[in-house]
């Protein structure tokens, strides 16, 4: 789903790119208040984790490429808010050192994947998975049943799914409404010159049959460790 550069009209990745700088700042006034020194490491560890996954891509036709983004497993251990910003830092490094995504689409990338794809899978989860299966406990670990544990699973699983899909959906949009907002004197489409009746198919196809699977998949088996290692982390309470 990484938009690379050249794709976007200044319109539209100009908007995104004001849009995403504000989420920053509303993500790093929510972090300040709850974030410990303590819990750098595992912030770091998210980013890392989510860089790797991504890195895992395919291209797709429409000028972009479909891969699982971890952005679930990370919202569930790390709180929404914790999650956009680690992610927002490996697309950075995936842009800047190996040219996955572009910099003048890194606002949408942002956008499209750390903010929308996070906080839609989050939010699926967090209404399916129930909140008080959701409490940490301030740290304890708790014991959960199988049968609470299948219901956090599924949660994930159906949040994760959702997630990638939204995010590659805002993607298609994006790319397609490109020959319409940007032309030349000609009538040619200055940036994407894919329509949305190609690249809303394009993405979708891949992604609701193959890519979301991965990424619920990849969510589900990550949540099941933790459960049985660390089941208080699997809630993040304290992160959000």
């Amino acid at each position: 789903m990484h938009i690379p550069d050249g794709y976007l009209g200044p319109e539209t990745y100009g908007s995104f790119w004001a849009a995403t700088l504000a989420l920053w700042y509303v993500a790093g006034r929510k972090l300040r208040r709850t974030v410990k020194a303590a819990d750098a490491p595992l912030l770091a560890l998210g980013a890392a984790a989510s860089f790797v996954v991504m890195m895992f891509n395919v291209p797709i036709m429409g000028g972009t490429s479909g891969h699982a983004t971890g952005a679930m497993l990370l919202a569930a251990v790390l709180g929404p808010w914790a999650a956009f910003v680690c992610m927002s830092i490996a697309i950075a490094v995936q842009a800047l050192l190996f040219g996955d995504g572009g910099i003048t689409s890194y606002g949408a990338n942002c956008f499209n994947m750390a903010f929308a794809g996070v906080f839609a899978g989050w939010t699926l989860y967090r209404l399916l998975a129930g909140r008080e299966l959701l409490s940490s406990g301030e740290g304890k670990k708790e014991t959960k049943t199988k049968k609470q544990k299948q219901k956090i699973l599924f949660a994930a699983g159906c949040g994760a799914y959702f997630g990638i899909n939204v995010s590659a959906l805002l993607t298609a949009l994006e790319l397609g409404i490109q020959p319409i907002l940007e032309k030349g004197a000609d009538g040619r489409p200055l940036y994407s010159p894919f329509p949305l009746k190609v690249t809303v198919p394009a993405l979708m196809a891949g992604h609701l049959t193959l890519f979301g699977f991965a990424e619920a998949a990849f969510t589900v088996l990550g949540i099941s460790y933790i459960l049985k290692s660390h089941p208080e982390l699997i809630y993040g309470e304290h992160l959000k």
